[in-house]
């Protein structure tokens, strides 16, 4: 049968002929041409405070440039994420990064021109209609500009970025784009997956015995590596450290914090109010563990399937999963639902399951083009549709923003969690509600509650590691053992000690601690699954109309705090613990009938 939506990329409508292409080399030479027109117009600022129109122009300069290596940049991580043996990639991206290192030296001049600017002749400047538009984002340029240091020191680290920073992230990619996974099947047969599909396979296989051997093939695999990654690691945050004390931050959380546009106090009330109601996601881990007969579950369970008797786990073709998505998205809106079908039909998804991708998923920006593309494996499971929704949610964050000025656009990580959850959550729930069976709706309840198990779990032990590392890191280089030992020391606070197993070596095996741009990483993921569970609340109170002032949120997400967004648009305190554990409610709800639905069937 014909495939309705089909699940690989048309690469060719960016750029022909892939990272070789003739087309896309000519683009980068286009790009060199901007940034050197741009350096000159940077080098006619003469006066302390520029004319407007001049001001206006350098902005208007800075988005040309800043658009089309962003369509360069997405277009070469495309290639090489759905393709990791095409080597020439490497090469391409080599390229875009020196273009980003010049881009990056003129914008600290242009920064520190605009923190040069007295105070008022600033704000007379921001009256204009176009700036005024802008002043949130142009104010926090100005403010962050403060901590610059010189113009020749600045030029230096943009310099050394490309083989610091980047170079030690991109070491880390290609090391993982080599590795494999042995997996020996029950005749005996033994085949080499790549680590995007053994991942894939040992969360979702409803075999224990299969996920146990992947976990200790997994283990070992990373264990082997262990010595790299410990190198990239230390090197990677030893380096981000040395900036930030040169920038003034007082701490590593600071900088993590500024990027995310909130408060200290904001993450400290969210983190508390998770610490405090835990129990019943271990509850919840502890059903599970008995539903499988075991005493407790081991790593390689925590995201297991349920499959009861012959009721087996929900599957979905991906033709059925894109179906099932719009179907529940038109339930909410029709704004959303027609984007999907838009993004669904015209090949934005990468989601075949085929050797050489790298693992994970992510929503991309193409700029010049004001569209996404959806980096993912699809496998079949109820989960992985839960995925798809939820970077379908990413890509309409964008979609609704492509009006917007452009600097007005550049939403932090942690908003960015808001629409993919929310898209998830309908999601999820219209799986849980469309259950035909007690067997089916325990099943996706599952689901549900690994996403939250997650947010609450997971990425809290990735937070307590990248916190308890960071602190040791500023003292000294930390060893292979000690990493180990951080992170199975930060699993069991996370989780409870609910855990028969822990996954020492997960620090190696997450990308996320690898990511050059953005430390902390991790933390915005539980914000935003939290803030949007207070956002779907407000939905469920009143779900007439409600698509419209959802747009409206999320076209203000990049122009205020989040404090300041949350206050704006559901007026709540972010600072408060109760906002957060309203939030959390919603999910014990979901493990009460778990746990019900779990005890009748038993």
């Amino acid at each position: 049968m014909a495939k309705k939506y089909n699940d690989t990329w048309n690469l060719d409508n960016i750029f022909v002929g892939g990272t070789k292409s003739a087309t896309l080399q000519t683009k980068l030479e286009g790009v060199s041409q901007l940034i050197n027109n741009y350096q000159t117009s940077l080098h006619n600022w003469k006066n302390t405070t520029p004319h407007t129109d001049v001001f206006i122009d350098l902005l208007t300069q800075q988005e040309a440039i800043e658009k089309a290596l962003g369509q360069v940049a997405t277009f070469i991580n495309m290639c090489h994420d759905a393709y990791t043996n095409d080597t020439h990639a490497i090469v391409v991206k080599g390229q875009v990064m020196t273009q980003y290192s010049e881009l990056k030296k003129l914008l600290n001049q242009f920064t520190k021109k605009v923190v040069a600017i007295p105070a008022p002749d600033w704000h007379m400047l921001l009256k204009h209609n176009k700036l005024a538009k802008i002043a949130f984002p142009l104010n926090e340029l100005r403010s962050k500009g403060s901590r610059l240091r010189s113009e020749a020191e600045e030029a230096l680290i943009a310099e050394l970025h490309k083989d610091g920073l980047s170079g030690w992230s991109d070491l880390y990619a290609t090391v993982v784009s080599t590795m494999t996974i042995p997996f020996t099947d029950k005749q005996g047969e033994t085949e080499t997956l790549s680590v995007g599909q053994a991942m894939n396979r040992m969360y979702a296989d409803p075999d224990p015995a299969v996920r146990q051997q992947l976990f200790n093939n997994w283990e070992n695999a990373w264990q082997k590596q262990a010595p790299i990654f410990t190198d990239i690691l230390n090197h990677l945050d030893g380096y981000r450290i040395t900036l930030q004390n040169k920038h003034d931050y007082k701490d590593h959380l600071e900088e993590p914090l500024e990027y995310n546009r909130m408060t200290k106090a904001t993450l400290d009330a969210m983190w508390q109010a998770i610490d405090k109601h835990k129990q019943p996601f271990i509850d919840f881990l502890n059903k599970k563990a008995e539903l499988f007969g075991m005493e407790k579950l081991g790593w390689q369970d925590v995201e297991a399937p349920l499959a009861l008797d012959d009721d087996q786990a929900k599957s979905f073709s991906y033709d059925q999963a894109c179906d099932f998505i719009i179907e529940h998205f038109s339930s909410f809106g029709s704004e959303l639902t027609d984007f999907a079908k838009h993004a669904l039909t015209n090949q934005w998804v990468e989601a075949e399951d085929r050797p050489n991708k790298r693992p994970g998923g992510y929503c991309a920006s193409l700029p010049e083009f004001n569209e996404s593309r959806i980096f993912m494996t699809f496998t079949g499971s109820a989960s992985d549709t839960g995925t798809l929704a939820h970077e379908l949610g990413h890509a309409f964050h964008s979609h609704v923003l492509k009006d917007a000025p452009y600097l007005n656009r550049h939403y932090a990580m942690n908003v960015a969690e808001t629409a993919s959850t929310f898209a998830e959550t309908i999601i999820a729930n219209a799986t849980v509600q469309q259950a035909q069976s007690k067997q089916e709706k325990l099943v996706l309840l599952n689901t549900k509650l690994e996403n939250a198990t997650a947010m609450f779990m997971n990425i809290h032990a990735r937070f307590l590691f990248e916190d308890a590392f960071y602190k040791e890191r500023a003292d000294g280089v930390v060893s292979t053992e000690r990493l180990n030992t951080l992170m199975i020391n930060a699993q069991k606070e996370a989780f409870g000690d609910a855990l028969s197993s822990y996954h020492p070596h997960f620090w190696c095996s997450k990308l996320h601690f690898f990511i050059d741009d953005i430390p902390f990483y991790n933390f915005p993921y539980t914000f935003g699954f939290l803030f949007s569970l207070g956002v779907y609340a407000k939905y469920l109170e009143s779900p007439e109309g409600f698509e419209a002032k959802y747009i409206a949120l999320l076209k203000d997400t990049g122009a205020m705090t989040v404090e300041d967004l949350a206050k704006k648009h559901l007026d709540v305190d972010l600072t408060d613990q109760s906002f957060w554990t309203n939030g959390i409610q919603l999910m014990v709800k979901d493990v009460e009938s778990f746990i019900e639905l779990a005890d009748q069937l038993a």
